[in-house]
């Protein structure tokens, strides 16, 4: 079978998307399908063309207003000049999955959403609610849509009338299994992600002034970095809180392993593969009650808090290291491939 996908950004680029687009093209390859990715993330520093264990890449230039949308018109004439059987599109948020609505002619047309509902800034919501009708058009061209969570699928199905197929994420759970824990002076607390206010990062760092027995480790980049160190020195706890910046990826399994609790309090998200990865290392989590995360909460192994009130979350992170951790219910991504191409069928 030829397998188009196309993305807004491909691996070395980050992310949740990028992770998800990658370990299912790398899998279909080796399962016998021709597959190339589009992407819309060419920079002078990426090769425009380039085959990635054995699935061929091709970047296109993109206009890309607040580093975001990924605008490139030119991925309508490469999706309608395939030859593939199937073209699967990825991520609402980005119009390279409007162009491949607008390109597929005969093709069969699958887009998997990773839909969360708005973005992180006034201005992307603004700009989310003028493309809405176009981005509604294109989910409802396609002939099979894929959400990567239950929330997900009910919020497709609220904002946009269309009934979608639960394929969640997938996880290299062998590389989080029985990974050693890393050593730490103190009892440690841990958050992975980027650096962006709306992950919730500063609601942790709140919260230690109720968990004095724990230092926070917080691994990631980003914008909002400085204004966590800031906030960190006000409440008192800038000694407890270590930043980590990027953590290489054989390092990453290890912190999991090794902290009491895994936190994640984010305010948007439509899966949470950083649950999975931490529940895979015997890690109990303590996750916010707001979008995608609301599934997790029900898991063996997480609390959910809906209250960011420090004494709420110091309350919710004593009861989750008292879980029994079950990371049997996380499929990893063969599973989830096995899945997809019975969607494809």
């Amino acid at each position: 079978m030829k397998i188009l996908l196309v993305t807004h950004r491909y691996p070395p680029h980050t992310g949740g998307v990028e992770t998800h687009v990658r370990e299912i093209a790398v899998r279909l390859d080796a399962k016998g399908h021709d597959v190339t990715v589009l992407s819309a993330d060419a920079t002078a520093n990426i090769n425009r063309q380039n085959v990635d264990d054995g699935v061929l890449v091709q970047r296109y230039r993109s206009a890309r207003p607040g580093n975001a949308f990924y605008i490139a018109p030119q991925l309508v004439k490469a999706v309608r000049q395939s030859d593939a059987d199937v073209v699967h599109a990825h991520n609402y948020h980005a119009f390279p999955l409007l162009f491949a609505a607008l390109g597929v002619t005969g093709q069969q047309f699958v887009v998997t959403t990773h839909y969360h509902g708005e973005s992180n800034n006034d201005i992307r919501n603004a700009l989310l609610e003028l493309y809405r009708p176009l981005g509604r058009w294109a989910i409802r061209r396609a002939d099979d849509v894929i959400a990567v969570s239950d929330w997900e699928r009910q919020q497709l199905q609220a904002d946009f009338g269309v009934d979608a197929t639960v394929i969640p994420n997938g996880l290299n759970k062998d590389r989080f299994a029985n990974a050693t824990p890393e050593p730490n002076a103190e009892p440690y607390l841990l958050c992975v992600g980027r650096l962006e206010e709306y992950k919730g990062i500063q609601y942790a760092i709140r919260a230690l002034s109720e968990l004095p027995e724990y230092e926070l480790l917080i691994a990631g980049r980003g914008p909002y970095m400085e204004a966590l160190k800031r906030i960190a020195s006000e409440e008192g706890v800038a000694d407890r809180v270590t930043f980590l910046g990027y953590v290489a990826d054989d390092r990453l399994p290890g912190l999991y392993a090794g902290a009491t609790a895994y936190v994640t309090l984010s305010a948007v998200e439509s899966y949470g593969m950083t649950v999975a990865e931490a529940l895979t290392a015997g890690t109990p989590c303590v996750v916010r009650e707001s979008g995608a995360l609301t599934d997790w909460a029900d898991r063996d192994g997480c609390v959910g808090v809906d209250s960011m009130a420090p004494a709420a979350i110091a309350t919710t992170v004593r009861e989750a290291i008292n879980c029994d951790v079950d990371a049997a219910t996380v499929p990893d991504w063969d599973d989830i491939v096995e899945r997809i191409v019975a969607r494809y069928d």
